[in-house]
């Protein structure tokens, strides 16, 4: 189904916002004479965070240290993962990492350390989700086929849903390890309607790089220690598990807490099956940010506590999103459109429970 080509945006007022928008944002970078790639600031970080995900495996192979230690190392080895998820393969796969296409497919392809599958993160996130957010049965970030999961209000609601926001983090924890069997699942579903070949990409050089490229990965995060470690393959299997359910929960998390939160919307299509509002507006009207205040949480996050701009200018790398916030919320201002946020990271995590409590109760939902 070619979800992505049969939903259109009704352009009316988005040549007064967003164009007067892109104006102001397209002066920040030309007066202060910078770029919008992440530049040498990027370089750095991916550095730091690549050694970071990397030398905790290292260290573990090569001395094989006690349960405690190991665990630790793991731990660190997890948030690595996560922050080369956040800061260098989301930002290469949106093509803002380098102003060179060969840079961004290289890093891009980091998505194979998590786990991942880059050809199916561009559709489902480049593609479907940034296009089309907290629209049920194409944002595939709400439309969740997980059965004890209501992400959208459109979502069938079961009793189960009631108490989603008490075992909601454990579930978080599962999405780089739910990669292992869901990139096919998914691949599959991408080459049979069609948006693979959109990506022009051959489906059938696809499934085979994405074959080989989880037999590697299992390879070398479980075949190379059994083979080369004194640890028991359950330990082994403990450790991986470690790895994924820590990068997976700062992930989900991070990403949730952009458009399942109090104040954020989920339009309905017209009669047409169209929305009835235009891009960028859209944009603003389901995505909300956090803890804009904070410095480590935007370096740590890869700038994704500034969804709102991540929306509105994905091409631009996360690294500039902290400056040109103002020059957005002003807009937004200006011509009387909602600016959503949460002062803190705690009050968005708790603003994503309040909204799954929401999305789990019905008589809630008649309210709300």
């Amino acid at each position: 189904m070619k979800m992505s080509e049969q939903i259109k945006f009704q352009h009316k007022g988005e040549s007064d916002f967003f164009n007067h928008l892109q104006k102001k944002v397209n002066a920040f970078f030309k007066e202060r004479g910078i770029a919008k790639d992440g530049g040498i600031k990027l370089i750095t970080k991916s550095v730091f965070l690549i050694i970071l995900f990397i030398t905790p495996y290292i260290v573990v192979i090569s001395h094989q240290p006690g349960s405690v230690i190991a665990v630790l190392l793991l731990i660190m080895m997890g948030i690595g993962k996560a922050g080369v998820g956040m800061s260098i393969m989301h930002d290469a796969l949106h093509g803002s990492f380098s102003k060179k296409k060969w840079v961004n497919n290289l890093f891009g392809g980091s998505l194979y350390l998590l786990g991942g599958n880059p050809v199916n993160w561009q559709i489902q996130h480049n593609v479907l989700h940034h296009t089309y957010p907290n629209i049920y049965k194409v944002d595939e970030d709400v439309s969740t086929k997980a059965y004890i999961l209501r992400l959208s209000p459109e979502s069938e609601l079961h009793h189960v849903h009631k108490y989603q926001w008490l075992y909601i983090l454990p579930l978080y924890a599962l999405m780089t390890l739910s990669f292992m069997v869901k990139d096919f699942r998914q691949l599959y579903r991408y080459n049979k309607s069609g948006e693979t070949r959109r990506q022009q990409r051959n489906p059938s050089v696809e499934m085979f790089k994405l074959t080989v490229a989880k037999i590697l990965y299992l390879g070398t995060v479980i075949g190379v220690p059994w083979i080369f470690t004194q640890y028991s393959f359950a330990e082994i299997l403990i450790g991986f598990l470690i790895v994924h359910f820590t990068a997976g929960l700062i992930l989900t998390t991070v990403f949730q807490l952009a458009h399942v939160v109090e104040g954020v919307e989920y339009p309905e299509r017209n009669v047409n099956g169209d929305l009835n509002t235009s891009w960028a507006i859209h944009q603003l009207a389901t995505t909300s940010n956090f803890s804009p205040k904070s410095r480590f949480i935007h370096w740590f996050t890869g700038g994704l506590n500034f969804q709102v701009e991540h929306h509105l200018f994905p091409h631009i790398s996360h690294i500039h999103y902290r400056s040109i916030a103002p020059l957005v919320k002003e807009t937004a201002r200006e011509f009387g459109i909602a600016y959503h946020s949460e002062s803190t990271l705690w009050s968005a995590l708790i603003s994503h429970l309040r909204m799954l409590k929401v999305l789990g109760r019905k008589e809630e939902l008649e309210m709300a």
